[in-house]
């Protein structure tokens, strides 16, 4: 699994011009899928989303996680994490997990981190989506379980 993590004020997404999700104070979780991901990746991955410090404290340190501070999350669904772009000049997406089998995870992603007490919404599987953010910092982390596990 990679996660492509912006830390937000705000963030939300629309589909066919209607807004599906929204939220404010946070993170956005652009996640994909790889084949051979399962309940390991996706566990380590919500684990350390939820626990990453890089919310600021009191002092204006980045310290505090999405569970500290009380923020929220968006989860949107994005294949294209896994493009292989090694040979000529369109990608490939071989490695991104079928998607019968990927939206099933992304949904188990979405309800691990709300058992956690995260205030969860998400975009709209395998639909074209607008994503409209406001990153605070800014601050962009990518996580790829690949390299973390």
């Amino acid at each position: 699994m990679k996660a492509v993590l912006q830390r937000v004020s705000g963030a939300g997404v629309k589909v066919d011009g209607t807004e599906v999700a929204r939220i404010g104070h946070g993170f956005l979780v652009l996640l994909g899928v790889a084949r051979g991901d399962s309940q390991k990746e996706l566990a380590f991955l919500v684990d350390k989303i939820v626990q990453l410090r890089v919310f600021e404290d009191g002092d204006g340190k980045m310290n505090r996680s999405l569970l500290d501070c009380g923020g929220e999350m968006l989860v949107v669904s994005q294949f294209t994490l896994l493009a292989d772009c090694k040979k000529g000049r369109r990608p490939s997406f071989f490695d991104a997990m079928p998607p019968a089998e990927a939206a099933p995870l992304v949904e188990e992603f979405a309800a691990a981190a709300a058992n956690r007490g995260i205030i969860v919404q998400q975009g709209v599987f395998g639909a074209t989506m607008e994503v409209a953010l406001v990153n605070h910092g800014p601050v962009t982390i990518v996580l790829d379980t690949d390299t973390l596990l």
